[in-house]
């Protein structure tokens, strides 16, 4: 009898030990299922406004962006920290700020003790995958870490019949074959391929839109008659009018109606001086095309990026992953199309500073719309790996926004910081650092004997009433410089990180250093 009891005894000890495994393996396996998966889309040169739903650009038309718009999550003010590729780039992936990632220029190569979140992702069981622009450091496409998975190309790339390296392997493209296509097509493969029991991280990174905007066969000349609007601030410097026609009187219109003010004396003399060079309007690239055609070109090499999210987002619905998929799409900086009389980015005003960001998160929030909150580049990496549950490491200087996906608001940050480092091969804009709220923006141009700027966003969205001399906005304009300097100083950043610069004559007369 005793040995029966004890027989029963073990036997139900034995039952609960493979419930308790049962039971545990079920847990286990519902928490794998809980752990979303993530895709991230980076385009490349898409400001902020230059999407259909803003209606900023009339007449353009992104279906598939308004479609993140209205059933996700719109964060109205996205900046980055540099504007600049390479810089941009490092900072989403590492969570930091250039002046310590280093990579603070398209040249600047990446320490090798830089860590990005991807390698933390895998690390984490996720399955990783990289495909487009990396440009970042040397002039190579090799695999980086943290990709399981690998399709890139070397520096900016080709828009068309590009050669990519896919895991090691040199691939060439003929037969007119779009990048921003492949790269969706390669993207959806890998997909289809990957591990189901595993979640996944793609990172889908375009070349488009990037000059020299080059759109898709089946886009070119869509927006062929499409008209201008011209930004109030594009002739508030001297520049060859007679290239617009009557967009000035436009402009000065739309100044009259608004009422604006205007302080033409205290815009600096480096903004003046770069309207007729490489990024003014007045010479845009040295005279290669006209700024019309610049601009209709730029809004149909983006139809093709829009096209990539439709598809993509498309592939997740038709096979069932939408539901417990986050998918971000953002721009790596903004772009100018005459504001202030420039072109492309560097600079601290609105357009080069702001970016889109859109995202959609079915597995975190009901929530949907526009979001007022301050949104940093540096904040994606620590905001991705929390939603994937792994804790932000130390060195990553940004911070999460995933309350903001509940509707509370963030407390990440109630400022942006921005810097941007003097190249050598665009001299016309200097070493510039920014702070900007949800209000005021204050920028030192530092290195040149010129005058700083400070800006009431809410009063004047074009940054034309530079109110730096205004007796009233001493105190703003102090406390701001005062914040950038402390900023630099608590996050290493006081002194300007140089760079040996080799630059190679075309001529190869001399390839030396000069």
């Amino acid at each position: 009898m005793a040995f029966s009891g004890l027989a029963l005894n073990i036997s139900f000890a034995f039952i609960l030990i493979l419930s308790s495994l049962s039971a545990g393996s079920q847990t286990s396996a519902r928490a794998e299922k809980k752990r979303p998966n993530i895709v991230f889309i980076l385009a490349d040169d898409h400001r902020y406004d230059a999407m259909g739903f803003t209606g900023a650009f009339p007449g353009l038309e992104t279906q598939n962006m308004d479609r993140m718009a209205k059933e996700g999550i719109y964060f109205k003010n996205a900046v980055v920290t540099t504007a600049l590729c390479s810089p941009s780039r490092a900072s989403i992936l590492s969570g930091q700020y250039a002046h310590r990632h280093r990579v603070v220029d398209n040249q600047a190569p990446v320490p090798e003790n830089l860590r990005f979140f991807p390698e933390y992702l895998q690390k984490a069981g996720y399955q990783t995958a990289f495909l487009g622009k990396w440009h970042m450091g040397e002039e190579t496409d090799k695999p980086r870490k943290g990709f399981n998975y690998w399709a890139s190309f070397k520096g900016q790339g080709e828009y068309y019949n590009p050669v990519m390296n896919i895991n090691g392997k040199q691939v060439p493209y003929t037969d007119s074959t779009y990048t921003t296509d492949l790269l969706t097509n390669l993207s959806i493969d890998w997909l289809k391929q990957r591990k189901s029991a595993q979640p996944f991280f793609l990172y889908l990174s375009h070349k488009g839109v990037h000059a020299m905007f080059q759109p898709a066969t089946r886009h070119r000349d869509k927006y062929k008659n499409l008209q201008f609007q011209p930004p109030p601030s594009m002739f508030l410097t001297a520049g060859d009018v007679d290239n617009f026609g009557d967009l000035k009187t436009i402009a000065n219109k739309e100044i009259e109606t608004k009422g604006w003010k205007i302080n033409k004396p205290d815009i600096p003399s480096w903004v003046w001086n770069q309207r007729y060079s490489w990024h003014g309007v007045d010479y845009l690239y040295h005279g290669e095309l006209s700024f019309i055609d610049f601009y209709r070109r730029y809004l149909e090499t983006l139809l093709a990026v829009d096209d990539s999210v439709g598809k993509v987002l498309d592939y997740l619905e038709s096979a069932g992953l939408l539901d417990n998929t986050i998918v971000f799409y953002m721009g790596d900086n903004g772009f100018s199309f005459g504001e202030h009389g420039l072109i492309d980015k560097r600079h601290a005003y609105e357009e080069s500073m702001r970016v889109p960001l859109l995202v959609y998160a079915p597995p975190l929030t009901k929530i949907k719309g526009e979001v007022n909150d301050l949104v940093r580049n540096i904040d994606i990496a620590p905001t991705i790996l929390e939603m994937a549950g792994i804790a932000a490491p130390p060195q990553m200087q940004g911070r999460s926004f995933l309350p903001s996906f509940k509707g509370v608001k963030s407390k990440s940050t109630n400022v942006a910081y921005y810097e941007y480092y003097w190249e050598y091969a665009f001299p016309q804009t200097p070493t510039l650092f920014a702070a900007r709220t949800d209000r005021y923006k204050y920028i030192y141009n530092h290195g040149v004997w010129d005058i700083n700027e400070l800006y009431d966003l809410r009063a004047d969205p074009y940054e034309m009433n530079n109110l730096i001399r205004s007796p009233e906005y001493q105190q703003i304009a102090h406390s701001m410089r005062d914040s950038i300097f402390n900023w630099l100083e608590k996050t290493g950043g006081s002194q300007i990180p140089l760079r040996k610069i080799d630059i190679k004559r075309s001529d190869n007369k001399y390839n030396g250093i000069y």
